[in-house]
């Protein structure tokens, strides 16, 4: 139980530095840009690690990498009812709007950093 909250505390720690990253930088910049990105990933490994305390630190960063390049690759898919819930303010948050790499990349950085601090 001691882990759990642990991890749902870094978890929500991260979600208000990612949400801070947006609101207190500019349009534009790298911090705006992509920061962000690397923290929603931080965000999924730690959520893994707080669903699965049990598991190793290796399984929770594939779930992480599967989860974040899955909805990424999901964007590349545009039904009527995933348009309407990315253009809801949750819905975007979490769907994203269009495929970019970069995004894989910064994916991936934001969970390979959080796994080498959790190692």
């Amino acid at each position: 139980m001691k882990q759990r909250l642990y991890y749902f505390s870094l978890t929500f720690l991260v979600m208000a530095i990612g949400y801070a990253s947006r609101c207190f930088s500019l349009p534009n910049t790298i911090v705006y840009d992509y920061v962000g990105d690397a923290l929603w990933a931080a965000m999924i490994y730690l959520g893994f690690r707080f669903l699965f305390p049990q598991k190793t630190l290796i399984f929770s960063l594939l779930c992480a990498l599967g989860f974040s390049y899955s909805i990424e690759l999901s964007q590349f898919y545009h039904a009527e009812w995933i348009d309407y819930l990315r253009s809801t303010r949750l819905g975007s948050l979490i769907l994203g709007f269009g495929f970019l790499w970069s995004d894989i990349f910064m994916y991936s950085i934001g969970i390979i950093v959080v796994y080498q601090l959790d190692k």
